[in-house]
């Protein structure tokens, strides 16, 4: 009699659940924003600009959650693991979504089974800034500087496999260089050293070094893409330098698979309500950004095709990591 009961109760239970998602109750609660990189990078500067829009959409609480670490893969994992409730979203790029897939062998998460995509973000070019004690203002005059003083430079990166690190062997290789790579756990140290010198060039979103650059502590010597960035019109494209630097990246938004459709439709719509504040485009202009809005489906069809592109890159390029 009590088994009867408690199977009664627990089928209550669950079509109220249904009925609360069909009556436009949720979310009844904060959500878990995961940002997969410590605090002061690309991924983190979008989160915090996007995060209080969402939550004025949303009427609750949108928390973020740095959790860096191992190529942004530790955030994903811990993100995939959620409950699928619509309570956990979490913040992906180039590199945790699509490029991770090909260079690592083992990993704890599939970036298409394991999550709901609600929407594209950002897109952004890939910018190379020197540390101010390097002596050089230029890309000619880096190269020149580089190839003249062998081992004694080193090239930052926020994470192996990343899109920085796709693009810094681009550039490492269409200009003859050899300069080492040092991974970072994210951006924001990685800029850290290169503003005290330990480190000679970063290869980033130009969100991560803008600041420094327009306050004169970094150079930006190139950034990738057809255009020069609106925000830094002096800084000439790889292209316009004639060499073969073709990386850039994305950023968008994720939940745990299981998600239900009602909130991912509801997630969609504060994400893309976000994106389109006149304000929120500005700052993510002006940091080098070009904001981009889709739905769900769009960004799914996105991200098989930016797995297929950057699989065929990392074997091009053979890079595998363990």
């Amino acid at each position: 009699m009590n088994s009867i009961r408690f199977a009664t109760l627990f089928i209550a239970a669950a079509l109220l659940g249904g009925t609360a998602f069909a009556q436009g109750t949720y979310p009844n609660k904060p959500i878990k924003f995961v940002v997969p990189f410590p605090p002061g990078g690309n991924l983190d500067f979008v989160a915090r600009h996007l995060q209080p829009k969402m939550q004025e959409v949303l009427g609750q609480p949108v928390l973020i959650d740095n959790k860096g670490g191992n190529a942004g893969m530790i955030g994903l994992e811990f993100a995939a693991k959620q409950p699928g409730d619509g309570y956990t979203i979490v913040l992906g790029n180039t590199g945790t979504i699509a490029i991770n897939q090909a260079v690592y062998p083992k990993m704890n998460y599939d970036a298409v089974k394991d999550f709901v995509p609600i929407g594209i973000t950002t897109t952004n070019a890939l910018m190379a800034t020197i540390a101010g004690n390097v002596p050089a203002n230029n890309l000619k005059e880096f190269i020149a500087y580089a190839k003249a003083n062998p081992g004694k430079l080193n090239f930052a990166i926020s994470g192996a496999g990343s899109g920085p690190h796709f693009g810094a062997e681009m550039f490492k290789r269409s200009a003859g260089l050899d300069i080492p790579v040092v991974f970072y756990k994210g951006s924001g140290p990685a800029v850290t050293d290169l503003l005290g010198g330990q480190v000679q060039i970063q290869m980033d979103a130009p969100s991560v070094t803008m600041t420094h650059v327009k306050a004169g502590k970094l150079k930006a010597i190139a950034v990738t893409g057809k255009a020069r960035l609106a925000s830094l019109p002096d800084v000439p494209t790889f292209e316009q330098a004639g060499l073969a630097v073709d990386a850039s990246g994305f950023q968008g938004v994720l939940a745990p698979a299981g998600t239900p459709p009602e909130a991912v439709a509801r997630l969609s719509q504060a994400l893309n309500a976000a994106l389109a504040q006149p304000e929120v485009k500005e700052k993510f202009a002006t940091a080098g950004l070009d904001t981009v809005s889709s739905t769900p489906a769009e960004f799914a069809a996105f991200i098989r095709s930016e797995i297929v592109k950057w699989g065929r890159v990392a074997k091009e390029a053979n890079i595998k990591l363990d």
